[in-house]
């Protein structure tokens, strides 16, 4: 069995596949609980997993399940922190 070791790309490419999973099952189990008035995970978590990494996992979240797409800081805020990760990524992969 040969060795396997993982590069830099391929550990955060993991770990932002993982924080978007994470992300679009939060919002969708908020989701759930707001139809089913109960207790509701806290935007600041929410919004805490797109600056994470999680903001693909957010916004595909927000679109499929119809969740906080009216609330501005998600609006304008998600698809803000996605652009910022995408500079950041680029970074890593051209200088990383």
């Amino acid at each position: 069995m040969k060795n396997f070791i993982l590069n830099h790309s391929t550990i955060i490419l993991i770990y932002l596949v993982v924080v978007n999973v994470i992300a679009f099952c939060i919002y969708g189990i908020d989701k759930h609980k707001a139809k089913a008035h109960r207790w509701r995970i806290p935007e600041h978590t929410l919004i805490f997993t797109a600056v994470l990494g999680g903001c693909i996992g957010a916004l595909s979240g927000m679109r499929i399940f119809h969740h906080k797409t009216k609330k501005p800081k998600f609006k304008y805020g998600v698809p803000l922190i996605m652009v910022m990760w995408i500079v950041i990524f680029s970074a890593i992969m051209l200088y990383g």
